[in-house]
């Protein structure tokens, strides 16, 4: 190359019809080269002006909508007196019980914490629980966090909520709520489930002719069911149901535990609850992610994960959960553990159809099937594993009990069962002398007999 330049110097170059020499030629190519120069530092300094623009304004949008999200945190994460780091990650913080997110809602601008002991329903009859042929095997799930730390008396623990858990969420709305859309309004007026067709299956027992209900209570299996994709959950729990199952009225209490690696960051099952007054609308949440649910305990986190948990062919943990209205007060109390540990209670100011009583009780499990790779969710329900395997593979309900008029507990026995697809997720209900109404739930989800 260095041969071929100096043979073109040699000649000089033609330009405009004019032979010139290679000290013109020189000077001409200077100046082309400083014109281009020229042209590429304008150019780039217009280039760079847009991103940067552009990369200011994202900035300014990213701000504020952390500005947002801190506020809402604000609200959700209220000052404590003391900070636990459970050995599972999450943090839990002691509040003040008189300063928890529940009180800042605005039905409850008035209200009194209930100080005194709601009276428990009570079973009529003799009958008092026992294990599956009385084994062994069926011992007590607790929570992570009570191995290092415990909140002192007047507190209550709440799980905190970091800016990671807000943005997994659909937007700042959507945080802490089911995510339902539109509820199908083509409905039977006794239909016992109200988000069918949206995404969401389940295989549940509900009651059936059934005019009034003022809680329940069963002891539900725990295990850690695998999700396809974040924004799927897999739940097993109780729904207290009254109002319109078609309209937006629908009022609802639930409680049990959930894997939501959207709602949580992890694959863990959690204790938690939700209500809501309008059909999962706009009213509601779950845990304490909003004001409404009023807790009581300070051994207890809602949303914390619960350990151990059931394997296959191995040990099996439970929990038992009673929720009923108390008969004097009017609120929605809510107990954990055969010994019957209060929690705490949605007040009777969140309701419009639950001020009065249920009208309907739903035990089961629920997952969201969002056909990833356009097939069915390969989320499990339960254990994973159909009703037919039985115990020690699938996931039970047990002990399926009611509270009537006169606070006390009887037997569910006039229940029905639903699976919108059993080969997905199936449901069989039994009856016996340990277990009183029970029934094994659940499924793999996606296989080769649910595409």
């Amino acid at each position: 190359m260095e041969v071929e330049r100096m043979k073109e110097g040699e000649r000089g170059l033609s330009f405009a019809g004019t032979t010139m020499s290679s000290s013109s030629s020189s000077s001409l190519r200077s100046l082309a080269i400083s014109l281009l120069l020229l042209f590429f530092f304008f150019s780039a300094d217009e280039i760079v002006c847009v991103p940067d623009s552009n990369h200011t304004n994202n900035r300014r949008v990213e701000t504020l909508k952390l500005a947002r999200i801190e506020r809402r945190l604000d609200k959700i994460n209220k000052p404590a007196v003391r900070t636990i780091e459970s050995p599972d990650g999450d943090i839990i913080d002691c509040v003040p019980r008189h300063e928890q997110p529940a009180l800042d809602h605005p039905l409850l601008k008035n209200h009194k914490i209930q100080k005194a002991a709601p009276r428990r329903p009570r079973f009529k009859g003799d009958r008092t629980p026992v294990n599956y042929n009385a084994s062994d095997a069926t011992r007590r799930a607790w929570q992570a966090w009570h191995h290092v730390g415990h909140c002192p008396k007047g507190t209550v623990p709440i799980r905190r909520s970091s800016v990671d858990d807000v943005l997994r969420a659909k937007s700042l709305f959507h945080f802490g709520k089911k995510h339902l859309g539109a509820v199908p309004l083509a409905r039977r007026a006794d239909a016992p489930d109200v988000v069918s067709g949206n995404g969401h299956e389940h295989a549940i027992a509900y009651t059936v002719n059934t005019e009034e209900a003022y809680g329940a209570k069963a002891t539900i299996n725990v295990w850690d069911p695998s999700i396809q994709v974040e924004n799927e959950f897999s739940l097993s729990q109780i729904w207290i149901l009254s109002g319109s199952f078609d309209g937006t009225d629908l009022n609802s209490i639930e409680a049990g535990w959930q894997v939501s690696p959207e709602l949580y960051g992890d694959s863990r099952p959690r204790l938690f609850t939700y209500w809501t007054s309008d059909a999962y609308q706009a009213t509601g949440c779950y845990n304490l992610l909003c004001s409404g649910f009023i807790q009581t305990n300070n051994r207890i986190a809602i949303g914390a994960a619960i350990s151990p948990v059931s394997s296959s062919g191995s040990s099996q943990y439970d929990i038992t959960i009673l929720i009923w209205k108390d008969p004097i007060a009017g609120n929605w109390w809510m107990s954990l553990g055969d010994s019957s540990m209060l929690v705490g209670y949605w007040p009777a100011e969140l309701f419009t159809h639950l001020s009065d009583r249920a009208t309907m009780v739903e035990w089961g499990g629920e997952v969201v099937n969002t056909r990833p790779r356009g097939e069915h969710t390969s989320t499990q329900m339960g254990s994973g594993r159909f009703a037919e395997e039985g115990f020690g593979k699938a996931s039970y309900f047990r002990n399926l009990e009611v509270v009537d008029s006169d606070n006390s507990l009887t037997s569910a026995r006039a229940i029905a069962t639903m699976a919108e697809n059993s080969k997905c997720y199936d449901i069989k209900s039994f009856s016996n002398a340990d277990w009183g109404t029970y029934f094994y739930y659940g499924g793999p989800g996606n296989s080769p007999h649910c595409p």
